[in-house]
C-alpha cells in the first residue's frame, strides 16, 4: 500500500487528488486503512462524503467499486444475480443437440460464465493492485434486512453463494460507507465501524476546496461565492447548499465571465446553488441583496 504510515501522509495524498482534508478527518481516515476497519461517513448531502472515497482510490491506486443504496435494494442486487436469458439460450442449444447431459449442463449453467457480479462480490475478488475501495453510498435509503445483511458481510469479508459455495477476500477491501441521515443506520452496524461527522467546512476549509476544484476563478470572486453561500447556511432553508453547490456555482459564474457577484446575477443563477423552488423563491428581490451585503461585510482582506 502507498505510504500512509502518518497522519499527515494521509492529508498529502487527499490533498494531491484534490480532497481537502482537515486533521479529524485524516485521523480517522488514517485509523481505518491502518486498522482495517470500514469507514462510516455521515452528514448532509453535498459534503465531499462520496468523494473521500474517491480520492483514497486514486491516491492508493485501487479500485473504486461503488454499491449505490436504494431503497428495496436486496442482498441478491447487491452480491450476484444469474445470467437468466444467456442460460435459457445454453438451454434451448443443449435440447436441439440431443442427449443432452443434464448433469453436466446444470454444472456449466451454474458457473463463472454465467454469473453476474455484483459490487459486493466485485469487492471480494483478487486485484492486483490490491484490495479494492469498496463504497456503499447513502446506505441510509435502505431498510434494516439489508443492513443485518450487510453487518455480516462486513464481519467476515465473504459471501455464500448456493450454486457455488462460500467465496472469501483474499484481502479484505477497503470500506467506506456513507448516510445522508434521512433515517438513523442500526448501532450494531456502526459499532462494527469507525465514525466521523463530515460537517460543513469553515470559510477558510471552504476556499482551500474552491480554489482545488475551480483553480481558474480568480480569488476575489472565490471569496465573494464562498461568503455568501456560507451566509446561504445561516437562513431557514429546506436544503442548505453543500460543498458540490459552491463549486458547481464557481463554474457557473466563470462561463457567464462573472467577476464579481450581484443581486442579478445571483437570481439568473440560483439554479446552480439552491435545488428546491420555496428556497429559490426566498432570495427574490431584496433578500439576496441583503444576503450579498452581510457576505461582504464578513469578507477579511486577504
Amino acid at each position: 500500500m502507498k505510504n500512509i504510515e502518518t497522519i499527515d501522509a494521509v492529508q498529502e495524498m487527499l490533498s494531491a487528488e484534490g480532497y481537502v482534508c482537515d486533521r479529524a478527518l485524516g485521523v480517522v481516515v488514517f485509523l481505518s486503512l491502518t486498522l482495517g476497519r470500514p469507514l462510516f461517513l455521515e452528514g448532509e448531502a453535498g459534503v465531499g462524503k462520496t468523494e473521500i472515497a474517491k480520492a483514497l482510490a486514486a491516491g492508493l491506486g485501487r479500485r473504486l467499486i461503488r454499491l449505490q443504496c436504494y431503497e428495496g435494494l436486496d442482498a441478491s442486487s447487491a452480491v450476484y444475480e444469474w445470467n437468466f436469458p444467456a442460460q435459457m439460450v445454453a438451454i434451448r442449444t443443449a435440447e436441439a443437440g440431443g442427449g443432452a447431459d443434464r448433469r453436466a449442463l446444470t454444472q456449466e449453467l451454474f458457473s463463472d460464465d454465467y454469473l453476474i457480479e455484483r459490487p459486493l462480490l466485485q469487492a471480494l475478488r483478487p486485484d492486483e493492485n490490491g484490495a479494492p475501495v469498496l463504497l456503499i453510498d447513502e446506505l441510509d435509503r435502505t431498510d434494516a434486512p439489508f443492513e443485518a445483511f450487510l453487518l455480516e458481510a462486513l464481519s467476515d469479508f465473504q459471501v455464500t453463494i448456493p450454486e457455488l459455495g462460500t467465496i472469501r477476500a483474499p484481502e479484505p477491501p477497503i470500506v467506506i460507507l456513507t448516510s445522508n441521515r434521512t433515517r438513523e443506520v442500526h448501532d450494531a452496524l456502526k459499532r462494527r465501524c469507525l465514525y466521523h461527522w463530515v460537517d460543513y467546512p469553515d470559510v477558510e476549509r471552504e476556499m482551500a476546496i474552491l480554489q482545488a476544484r475551480a483553480p481558474e476563478a480568480a480569488e476575489a470572486l472565490s471569496r465573494e461565492v464562498v461568503a455568501f453561500v456560507q451566509q446561504l447556511r445561516t437562513e431557514d432553508l429546506f436544503k442548505k447548499p453543500g460543498v458540490a453547490e459552491t463549486i458547481d456555482w464557481a463554474k457557473c459564474l466563470l462561463a457567464l465571465d462573472v467577476t464579481t457577484l450581484s443581486p442579478e446575477v445571483i437570481a439568473d443563477t440560483l439554479g446552480a446553488v439552491l435545488k428546491y423552488q420555496d428556497d429559490i423563491a426566498k432570495l427574490q428581490g431584496s433578500e439576496a441583496a441583503r444576503i450579498l451585503e452581510q457576505a461582504r461585510a464578513s469578507l477579511v482582506p486577504a
